[in-house]
């Protein structure tokens, strides 16, 4: 079936999550996080990625801003940064300003002048998104923005990716999935939607039996590839 639904990931995929670190990092009188700034922005991801599973399994939870503020509470305290409350005030309020990849203003156009529906589907908030989306004036390429606060589990619950099929009465196979994350994208897969990988990192591919039917460097192609399919 023709793709005629192209949904999006949010964090990592259309928003640079390490931009928030960076952009302090390069502040006046942040020395201390200059010299470590790649470490926090790593283990803040990766804090925030364990939480939101473990409290799908364990059926615990928390919205994702405060997921994200419990991860950074870590990560600074893993960088002997955690007194710094002006610092992490900070790190929070560029989070929810963070900026797009230099691609996808132009690749979310053309997908729209290409006639496809466009959404995100992300385990962020709703406020945090708006705050994204709004910063990275992406708004009016989007047909919607859907949160998993309106099921209360966090990916790769299946009923997250049920969201996209019931908001555009879509069939799976014409939906194609987007993600930075391989893991998102392998329980994609296995949902039944045509998937992308955005591999920016170049990292080995998740061992989850559900590989990508695409693996790109960064989002130009997308396009491209939803009109071929």
């Amino acid at each position: 079936m023709p793709i005629t639904t192209c949904i999006f990931d949010a964090y990592g995929t259309l928003f640079d999550v390490t931009a928030a670190a960076r952009e302090a990092a390069g502040e006046p009188g942040r020395e201390a996080l200059a010299e470590v700034w790649p470490g926090l922005a790593e283990d803040w991801r990766r804090k925030q990625l364990e939480y939101t599973w473990l409290r799908a399994i364990t059926g615990e939870h928390k919205d994702f801003w405060a997921v994200t503020q419990d991860g950074l509470d870590w990560a600074l305290d893993a960088q002997s940064l955690s007194g710094d409350a002006d610092l992490r005030d900070r790190l929070l309020a560029l989070y929810r300003e963070l900026s797009a990849f230099p691609e996808v203003p132009d690749m979310l156009a053309r997908l729209k002048a290409a006639g496809f529906a466009t959404a995100i589907l992300s385990n962020g908030s709703p406020g945090m998104l708006d705050d994204a989306v709004g910063s990275a004036g992406i708004g009016d390429l989007l047909d919607d923005v859907l949160s998993v606060e309106s099921v209360g589990i966090f990916k790769p619950a299946r009923q997250v990716y049920e969201l996209v099929t019931t908001r555009f009465a879509c069939a799976r196979d014409s939906v194609l999935f987007v993600s930075s994350n391989g893991w998102d994208v392998a329980a994609a897969t296995g949902f039944g939607f045509f998937t992308a990988w955005v591999n920016r990192a170049g990292a080995p591919q998740d061992r989850l039996g559900h590989p990508p039917h695409e693996i790109l460097p960064d989002l130009t192609a997308i396009p491209d590839i939803a009109q071929a399919i």
